[in-house]
């Protein structure tokens, strides 16, 4: 039986999501952020090198990173609901999301909790100045880039329901994490509508819940 290696309060969940979404049978393996550091525990070294989740075993195969378990989920197991058809224009969109989630917009939020964990755990000594740094590359860098990515997004799903049309796709899950990391940084119910609705669609899957159900406690990190 398929095996994902689940962090708690990682982009793992939208791969139990996905899970759910197929209808595929899985077993879960839980694993805990270190209580001081919030990083992955040493134990997921054992199950790839790089030590990261989410990380699936099917059938002996090894397979890690999100984007490269969509499409080997969706290659194996989809019935060609959340895989549009080839040659469409919303089979380019799907591969454009699948890709853009982790290689454009995930990045910047990653910036903004590494910003925020310099503000706010700096050493007390230094910490105006830290706050300083970090202001400045908000203001200069990361905001501005930040505000524009998510108005593209919110533009895309302003035209359609979902990101590659009218029908929910893989694509939807992959970058479910992105959006809703988003929520917590930004003050997206307010100046993003469109990708509140998003969330509260995805929110409302009977997928979706279960993936909550077996996955466990589902907290994102502000930042």
């Amino acid at each position: 039986m398929l095996t994902v290696h689940h962090l708690e309060n990682s982009r793992s969940q939208r791969i139990l999501w996905l899970l759910e979404e197929l209808g595929v049978e899985y077993d879960i393996k839980r694993y805990g952020r270190d209580k001081q550091t919030s990083l992955a525990p040493p134990e997921l070294q054992e199950v790839h090198p790089l030590g990261k989740a989410p990380v699936i075993e099917d059938d002996g195969q090894v397979v890690a990173e999100s984007g490269a378990i969509v499409e080997y989920l969706v290659g194996r197991y989809d019935d060609g609901t959340l895989l549009p058809e080839e040659g469409t224009p919303e089979r380019m969109a799907y591969t454009y999301w699948l890709h853009y989630a982790e290689s454009s917009l995930m990045p910047l939020l990653l910036m903004s909790l590494i910003m925020t964990t310099i503000e706010t755990k700096a050493p007390a000594l230094v910490r105006p100045i830290a706050r300083k740094i970090a202001q400045s590359v908000r203001d200069a860098y990361l905001d501005p880039n930040l505000d524009r990515h998510l108005g593209f997004v919110e533009s895309t799903l302003q035209q359609s329901t979902w990101l590659c049309g009218e029908q929910m796709t893989a694509a939807d899950c992959q970058m479910s994490f992105a959006i809703e990391a988003a929520e917590v940084r930004t003050g997206l119910r307010s100046d993003y509508p469109h990708l509140a609705a998003f969330l509260d669609r995805i929110r409302a899957r009977p997928a979706y819940k279960a993936a909550l159900d077996r996955g466990g406690h589902y907290e994102l990190m502000g930042g």
